[in-house]
């Protein structure tokens, strides 16, 4: 099994900056794919961005530009969030996908963007 941890979130005004991170341990080799995806209150969990084990990434079209996804090894990823929006306000959740194809969650971390 995998186990998520995230850490990072908080507080912060609009245009500012916050970094998240998301350590995984337990069977951290059978890791392929990491991601970030966040919900807001009344909306569905979305994909933010997201890293292969090779190091592709991809992104929502609303976070291009601003945020910028980052893998450290096999078992860290991290999300820098710059310009931060009011919108960006959500529960944040670390992703694994497995070698199984099984998905892992954090528990989440809370982003508030003031405006």
């Amino acid at each position: 099994q995998v186990q998520l941890v995230e850490s990072g979130g908080g507080l912060v005004q609009a245009g500012g900056s916050l970094r998240l991170s998301c350590a995984a341990s337990g069977s951290i080799f059978s890791i392929n794919d990491m991601g970030w995806y966040r919900q807001a209150p009344g909306k569905q969990r979305e994909l933010v961005a997201r890293i292969t084990s090779g190091g592709s990434t991809n992104y929502a079209d609303s976070v291009k530009g601003r945020f910028t996804i980052s893998r450290n090894a096999k078992n860290a990823v991290a999300l820098q969030m710059n310009s931060l929006k009011p919108e960006d306000t959500a529960v944040y959740y670390c992703n694994a996908k497995l070698r199984t194809g099984a998905l892992t969650w954090g528990q989440g971390t809370q982003v508030t963007v003031s405006s």
